[in-house]
């Protein structure tokens, strides 16, 4: 996972700097999200690692199935296509987004949930964490089944664990001191 934030980030950061130049990140924001939603369907996905198909042909599939006729993203496409980046555009889509919303000044809440947990809780989640951290939030939902309870929220650096697994933790360390 890493690895491939690593290698989408220039892409990501390349997309964003375009998109505020032209006032349009918004725009963008969706055509980002639209091209990573064909990147992640499984035929696609096959399209992409076909080695019988030029990168060139890939690109102008994309192109077609984005609905979008604008020649910088056709560029940015190509570029993708050439260097064989195609398959990151989910990830660069997620930078995007995170970059966007720095630039709006809301973060980003990773809540790490034992169990599914419904928007309107997420909500609630939102509504006590953002005085806490003195800027607007969005969440993303990660389902992590060893917290046996509870939920673990990151924004940035910052970690509140108010899971079942943290507590135990703790209560072992201290047990052991």
């Amino acid at each position: 996972m890493a690895e491939s934030v690593t290698i989408a980030r220039p892409y990501a950061d390349a997309a964003f700097r375009i998109a505020q130049e032209t006032g349009a990140q918004g725009i963008w924001s969706a055509r980002l999200q639209r091209l990573a939603l064909i990147a992640q369907d499984g035929d696609m996905a096959s399209v992409m690692g076909n080695p019988r198909l030029s990168a060139e042909q890939v690109a102008d599939l994309l192109i077609s199935l984005s609905e979008d006729s604008d020649v910088t993203l056709g560029s940015f496409i190509r570029t993708l296509a050439e260097n064989r980046r195609l398959a990151l555009l989910p990830e660069i889509s997620r930078l995007f987004e995170l970059a966007k919303s720095q630039e709006e000044g809301v973060k980003e809440a990773v809540v790490h949930s034992a169990f599914p947990i419904d928007d309107s809780q997420v909500a609630a989640l939102l509504q006590q964490l953002e005085p806490r951290f003195g800027t607007r939030l969005t969440a993303r939902v990660v389902i992590d089944p060893s917290l046996i309870g509870g939920v673990k929220i990151a924004v940035g650096d910052q970690v509140l664990d108010a899971s079942v697994r943290g507590k135990l933790d703790s209560m072992a360390v201290a047990l052991n001191n």
